[in-house]
């Protein structure tokens, strides 16, 4: 395992507990303005059909989380709920720039939302899914360094560098997936998966997590964890906490936990087990790290997957490595044509053997869950089969410049899935370690 600081209490809460290079960075400030971030998608464009049931849009928003901003698109429309679908989620506090799509006719107007431009629109034969696109391109800045620009460039190339020679930077989910403000998503995704969903509303609701940032909302959870009413809550949240307010509307009607919980989107629903599954890849990751199996080999119980020409994987169905291919499965991997994979746990995630079965399987027990649960005999629509997600994302090529008003300026591209923050991680530690 690479010997790095351990990383700050807000990563480590949601699984991300080690570095993947020894060399110093030099700490700044990522996102001080969400015009610091900017996110392009490199989509995949439906095909274009002017008789096509479909609207797609291509949108540039700023400091918009993706499922209100597809909520606010699909109410200034006059479209059903869940109707705006979406390749990738972006992060909130940004710039960016991704295609959109739903049912319905094109829009004869602005839409009128507060920092949200329609930069194209057309009308397609088919409309997007999630996983619609290829990747992200980056243009990130950061300041307020540790060191000036200059030297800073210097010492990010090192770590750049050691990436490069360990084959990547560690796949972790970065702590958008968990809720930036309030890193919850996972935590009542567990409940979820246990099939307790008034605890899962409790967590969504009331708790407050090691590294959340204070809210507007922090008083109104804390009252309503003291009395409980939620027809009195519902005065004292903000109108802005929508999903919340939705959930307190059927508790306060005296509907059962359940019905409360599927008055939220599919989509939102599903994105509480998919956090959950993260959070269980990352701990499974740090956890092999910790125990000292290789990031950029295989091991008797993992999984590879295969990439194709361009680079990029195939498909998230793994390919089992057992004793029997693993000296094959290890020169794929080494001549660049496979990738190393974990599990995104679910209730088709492969039975454990060896040392890499042996970790997940010790996790698991620890979170209290198992594969079957994955099924959610109280939710079935948002069960998961589980998957396979590579355990190292290879460098892309970067560009890495000092900047007027002592910034450094950082462009790069990544594969869809993986996270620009969990890249520049590995360059904004704060110096070496003591």
């Amino acid at each position: 395992m690479p010997e790095a600081r351990e990383p700050p209490l807000p990563e480590r809460a949601i699984g991300l507990e080690f570095y993947g290079t020894k060399a110093p960075g030099v700490f700044g400030r990522l996102k001080s303005t969400s015009d610091a971030f900017h996110v392009t998608e490199i989509s995949s464009y439906p095909m274009p059909d002017p008789e096509g049931a479909f609207a797609v849009l291509r949108v540039i928003s700023q400091d918009w989380e993706q499922h209100e901003l597809a909520d606010a698109i699909a109410r200034r429309l006059g479209l059903g709920r869940n109707a705006v679908q979406w390749a990738g989620t972006k992060d909130r506090r940004a710039v960016a720039e991704r295609l959109l799509s739903y049912r319905g006719p094109l829009p004869d107007r602005e839409l009128g939302l507060s920092h949200v431009e329609i930069v194209e629109a057309y009308r397609a034969r088919d409309g997007l899914v999630l996983g619609h696109h290829y990747g992200n391109a980056f243009d990130l800045r950061v300041d307020q360094l540790a060191r000036p620009p200059t030297e800073a460039v210097t010492m990010y190339r090192v770590v750049e560098s050691e990436l490069r020679t360990a084959g990547g930077f560690p796949n972790f989910f970065g702590p958008q997936r968990f809720g930036e403000v309030r890193p919850i998503t996972h935590e009542v995704g567990r409940w979820v998966v246990r099939g307790d969903l008034a605890r899962a509303l409790d967590a969504y609701l009331i708790d407050r997590p090691p590294g959340g940032r204070e809210g507007t909302g922090d008083r109104a959870r804390a009252a309503y964890a003291e009395h409980r009413d939620a027809a009195r809550a519902l005065r004292e949240f903000p109108p802005e906490y929508r999903f919340e307010r939705t959930l307190l509307e059927h508790l306060a009607r005296g509907h059962t936990p359940e019905r409360a919980f599927r008055a939220l989107s599919r989509d939102l629903r599903l994105l509480f087990v998919h956090a959950f599954q993260s959070y269980l890849f990352n701990r499974w990751l740090s956890e092999r790290a910790r125990d000292g199996l290789p990031l950029s080999a295989p091991v008797e119980g993992d999984e590879i997957l295969r990439l194709g020409r361009d680079g990029s994987v195939r498909s998230q169905e793994g390919i089992p490595v057992g004793e029997d291919n693993l000296v094959e499965c290890a020169d794929l991997v080494g001549r660049g044509r496979a990738l190393v994979a974990g599990p995104l746990v679910g209730f088709e995630t492969p039975v454990s053997s060896g040392p890499a079965g042996a970790l997940l399987d010790r996790l698991l027990a620890a979170e209290g869950v198992d594969r079957k649960m994955f099924r959610l005999p109280t939710t079935p629509e948002i069960a998961s089969r589980g998957a396979a997600r590579a355990i190292l994302v290879p460098m892309p090529p970067m560009w890495i410049s000092p900047e007027a008003d002592a910034q450094v300026r950082f462009l790069f591209a990544l594969p869809k899935g993986s996270y620009a923050t969990v890249l520049l991680r590995e360059f904004l530690k704060d110096g070496p370690a003591a």
